[in-house]
């Protein structure tokens, strides 16, 4: 191509060996794409151009090495730190940092995916389990009691035979050590009972396949089973998820399923809730995938229990759809960690997508599985365009068994990632920020709630415990960047609800003037835009202790507006045209383009829905205030400034997900510390201490210094790590709400009013002594009614009759941003994506 280049490289005899071997290793790690080797000659040659000398010679280097030359001077600068450069599609060099390489395996444009990674005590069967897609074509309607259902009478292995037995499982008090691809080594067994003939009716189960979780069958009648789930791995606790596999099913019987081990009092199944199955011979023949089947639905306390804590039982009946089948059932429609991957595979392998999506990695779990990070934005034009956009951080399924929320952020990113000019306007004003998986390898075994940690990773948001939660401390790391460089706008989780109906949000109530009901806007607005699905009634604002460690609570304290939980029901609606029927995956992943187009809602120029939406809430606070004040047995008319109203004092406590009180030491952590003070209590008895030699003396010293950090951890935990949030804003800092770190360093601030009562010696402001009024009501009502506290209790029922009266939500116009879209018809595709954000 160059000949005189090549005849000065040919001249060259000796070249410099380390020069050649640096430029061979930079080569191979993509840092370097020039020539191998340059020559004395040849490196004169540029050095002559670098300076402006040109000559028959050096003219024709100057086309090859402009880039070469123009990254010399760069290199040479006393200034430059960095020696990354990025070139642009016209050749330019652009002196700013490349984007991070991945350290770990990431997705690969073609062939297998990475496998999951399992705890190396996990057997794991060499099948993959595929479901399909499929939307029924008649709603699903909730199980109606016929009063013959009757709770079972278990029996137990000692009267039944065990026909499937779970043995590869950590027992209680150990803890996660390692993992690897394929879980134990060695031959995996086939636990099932064997059949004794083509008569043998005899069920064979299976659940050793990523998130099945079944742990032992016991056969107590020729058509009746006895399940018990699997605990979350390395704990004692938490059964509900459940997902495993059938075979050998005849048509004609009615099958009896038995859970005998489940640990919730209250369920969706005493509502009408029904299970899920999944023929794999309807999936081939007919294309039909997860239906509700079931009768004689029982929910009810198990005769039987380990002592501690009572047992729960779930009985139902069914028939198989065909002979010698293969069927699964599940508590939700599963949504797994390789799904999640062939998905993100189908979106890196999108040559469009691809423009406006960058995948990177967040981190790596603890058993080595990578959570994945999108940055979803289109390209902006200039570094003060790609600075004035805001944020919106989003992630789902930090509690494996809530699979409800992997299928809203499905139906979310379809929407997001489509040419809707909608979804490029979204593109055009913000940055997404998206986890999809934040716990993947609690997803991966069948957990229910907890990480291979063993502890529910909703709790331990402000942990400083980087190498035992580094899913939640990358999270929220990443966050805190985020808020150094832009506002972010909403932060949501998406989780799943085992006792309520609908979907609704939980929230951070602000008692800030200016913003002063702001954070309920998004939520109206959502009801309004998906009124058959969309409870505003059942959502809630009020920040608790126990909840401190929540993602919500910890997102809201660094300084986010409007943080919120968003709690998908496992059943269905009781709203609108959906009223007694079951969620479909459709109904979910609706909900999530919803998500979008409320978004848009939330920020048109025009404020006139945001205002409307204020109004109406404040009516609906109104309507609650008189409420609260004829149950207190109160008659007052509530005049004056309502933002002195304190909404903690009317608004009841949240149920949420089930709140778990693993918010302690990980696993490994506790089980070491619990060694220390077995020693420690040993060594206290001991009346005369015996003499020690240097060695005894040092190794005293380090369990001393290792008892030390487990109670500074400790106290740390409870706290909350200061240095690693950011300052909170305005509005949350003189909020009621704040955590009692705070509280014991602030001193009480007078509001307005009350400075003025006091300056002008008068009594103080209408709206405050109703504040006070309701205060003192509600404490001598806690003084007669016992069962009327603040305390972390189970929120009202979520009654028909109590939902906001359909009258009271005016109709919504359907144009937004009339301008912006229609300079917006065609989607701009620029050179490169700079997106001026951490990834």
């Amino acid at each position: 191509m160059f000949p005189a280049l090549e005849t000065e490289l040919k001249q060259e005899t000796l070249p410099d060996p380390y020069e050649d071997f640096m430029c061979r290793h930079l080569r191979y790690y993509g840092y370097f794409k020039g020539p191998t080797c340059l020559s004395s000659t040849v490196r004169r040659q540029i050095e002559a151009v670098s300076r402006g000398e040109t000559c028959h010679r050096t003219a024709h280097l100057c086309p090859y090495f402009s880039t070469v030359l123009t990254g010399s001077l760069l290199l040479s600068s006393p200034l430059l730190k960095s020696r990354q450069l990025l070139h642009n599609d016209f050749g330019e060099v652009n002196p700013h940092l490349r984007e991070p390489r991945d350290l770990f395996a990431f997705l690969p444009s073609s062939g297998p995916l990475q496998a999951p990674r399992w705890p190396i005590e996990c057997e794991v069967i060499k099948e993959n389990i595929h479901h399909i897609e499929w939307i029924p074509p008649q709603p699903e309607y909730f199980y109606q009691p016929t009063g013959n259902e009757k709770p079972p009478e278990i029996v137990g292995e000692e009267e039944g035979t065990v026909v499937y037995q779970l043995d590869s499982v950590p027992t209680e008090g150990s803890y996660f050590t390692s993992s690897r691809v394929g879980g134990k080594r060695g031959i995996i067994k086939d636990l099932a009972v064997t059949l004794q003939g083509p008569e043998d009716n005899a069920l064979l189960f299976e659940s050793r396949f990523e998130s099945g979780n079944l742990q032992k069958a016991v056969r107590v009648d020729t058509y009746e089973y006895e399940l018990t789930l699997r605990t979350d791995l390395y704990t004692n606790k938490y059964t509900q998820w459940f997902y495993f596999r059938v075979q050998n099913t005849r048509k004609d019987a009615t099958y009896r399923f038995t859970i005998v081990n489940l640990l919730k009092p209250k369920s969706l199944y005493t509502l009408g809730m029904k299970p899920l199955m999944y023929s794999q011979l309807d999936a081939d023949t007919h294309n039909i995938g997860w239906r509700r089947e079931g009768s004689e639905i029982k929910y009810c306390k198990s005769s039987t229990g380990d002592g501690q804590q009572p047992f729960y039982c779930l009985t139902w009946t069914i028939q198989f759809p065909h002979d010698q089948d293969t069927c699964f059932f599940a508590h939700f429609y599963p949504y797994t960690y390789t799904d999640l991957q062939c998905y993100l595979l189908s979106v890196a392998n999108n040559p469009v997508q691809a423009q406006f999506c960058k995948l990177r990695t967040l981190c790596r779990s603890l058993a080595g599985n990578v959570v994945y990070l999108l940055t979803i934005t289109n390209p902006s034009r200039t570094p003060q365009e790609a600075a004035a956009k805001k944020a919106v951080v989003l992630s789902a399924r930090v509690h494996p068994g809530e699979s409800n929320g992997s299928w809203i952020m499905k139906g979310f990113l379809d929407f997001i990632l489509s040419d809707s000019p909608d979804a490029q306007l979204l593109r055009n004003i913000f940055v997404f920020k998206v986890v999809p998986m934040l716990n993947p390898d609690g997803v991966i075994v069948g957990n229910s709630r907890c990480s291979l940690a063993g502890r529910d990773l909703n709790r331990h948001y402000k942990t400083i415990l980087k190498d035992s939660f580094p899913c939640i401390w990358y999270t929220r790391n990443m966050i805190k960047r985020l808020l150094e460089e832009r506002e972010v706008l909403l932060y949501c989780d998406f989780h799943g609800h085992s006792r309520k109906n609908n979907i609704f949000l939980y929230g951070c109530n602000n008692n800030d003037r200016k913003y002063w009901l702001h954070e309920r806007v998004f939520p109206l607005m959502l009801s309004k835009n998906a009124p058959d699905k969309f409870s505003f009634h059942s959502c809630n604002f009020k920040v608790q202790r126990c909840k401190e460690g929540t993602g919500r609570v910890v997102m809201w304290r660094m300084g986010i507006l409007n943080s919120y939980t968003m709690e998908s029901t496992f059943g269905g609606s009781t709203l609108g045209n959906k009223r007694d029927t079951h969620f479909t995956t459709e109904d979910l992943k609706s909900l999530g383009h919803q998500v979008c187009d409320t978004l848009l809602d939330f920020c048109d120029p025009d404020r006139a829905k945001f205002m409307q939406c204020l109004e109406e809430l404040k009516e609906l606070l109104q309507q609650e205030i008189h409420k609260k004040f004829n149950e207190l047995g109160q008659d007052m008319e509530l005049e004056g400034n309502w933002s002195d109203i304190s909404l903690s004092d009317i608004e009841s406590s949240t149920s949420g997900s089930d709140s778990s009180l693993s918010d302690g030491l990980p696993a490994h952590l506790l089980n070491i510390a619990r060694e220390l003070n077995k020693k420690k209590r040993l060594y206290k008895k001991k009346k005369k201490k015996p003499l020690q030699t240097r060695k005894q003396r040092n190794e005293q010293y380090q369990k001393n210094s290792l008892m030390r950090e487990f109670k500074l951890t400790d106290v740390a935990e409870r706290a909350g790590f200061a240095s690693t949030l950011q300052k909170p804003h305005a509005f949350s800092r003189n909020s009621k709400n704040t955590s009692s770190s705070m509280v014991r360093n602030e001193k009480p601030r007078l509001n307005e009013s009350q400075l003025n009562a006091r300056d002008k010696d008068t009594s103080l402001d209408p709206s405050n002594v109703t504040a006070l009024i309701l205060s003192q009501s509600k404490e001598r009502t806690q003084r007669e009614k016992p069962g009327f506290t603040a305390s972390c209790s189970a929120k009202r029922s979520t009654n028909r009759s109590q939902e906001p009266a359909r009258d009271m939500k005016p109709s919504w116009s359907r144009n937004r941003y009339p301008v912006a879209k229609r300079g917006r018809a065609t989607l701009t595709v620029y050179p490169s994506l700079h997106v001026y954000t951490y990834p």
